[in-house]
């Protein structure tokens, strides 16, 4: 319906003063795109603080901040980082496509075909995307099932000790406890680089066959 931006802002300031009225503040979700300083400083920073909702997303969420969040909290390193795609020789795509949607494009499109003539290239993604298109293997996972997938190969990387001891640690006698259904007694194992290895296998991991 055409209306002048006048009737436009009414709207939706009645709207607004509805959900307040209401009692439902939350049930207002600001969503924004790239950034600029009105968005960012007035729709994006002070509005939702205002009206009392805390659903305010900005394009981040799927995109660079979410990029962050791996390194962040696995190696302390929060910032943008590339991957050392020139001496992979076993590249996991997982829920990604690197070749057509990354910081990088074209540096992994020119160093792709290297990668699978040198290693293998998995896929772990619902849909035939061009690195699935490319790549050696293809896990086409129902959508939603990435984590008991994850889940699944740790709880086989953990019973049959495929984990870097060098890295993860090991067990104090030597003998690998971890065995399917059973609880581990976490003072039994000495960790070096990770943290609560033993705990996530209690509480997740040993249930989680493939």
């Amino acid at each position: 319906v055409p209306m002048t931006w006048d009737e436009a802002l009414d709207t939706l300031a009645d709207k607004m003063m509805e959900l307040r009225k209401n009692n439902e503040p939350e049930k207002l979700m600001y969503m924004r795109g790239r950034y600029s300083p009105t968005s960012t400083d007035l729709l994006y920073g002070t509005l939702p603080k205002i009206f009392g909702t805390p659903n305010y997303y900005s394009h981040s969420a799927i995109c660079a901040e979410a990029e962050k969040m791996g390194p962040g909290y696995t190696q302390g390193f929060f910032g943008y980082r590339d991957y050392d795609l020139a001496k992979t020789k076993c590249l996991v795509v997982w829920g990604c496509d690197p070749l057509s949607s990354n910081r990088q494009v074209p540096n992994a499109i020119a160093k792709f075909s290297d990668t699978l003539d040198r290693g293998t290239v998995i896929a772990v993604d619902p849909r035939m995307s061009a690195s699935v298109a490319k790549a050696n293997e293809w896990l086409p996972i129902k959508p939603g099932e990435d984590g008991a997938l994850a889940a699944g190969i740790a709880h086989v990387l953990l019973t049959e000790g495929l984990w870097s001891k060098e890295f993860v640690g090991s067990f104090k006698d030597g003998k690998n406890l971890f065995k399917t259904g059973a609880t581990v007694d976490e003072t039994a194992f000495a960790e070096k680089q990770t943290h609560g290895i033993v705990k996530f296998w209690n509480i997740e991991f040993k249930d989680r066959t493939p």
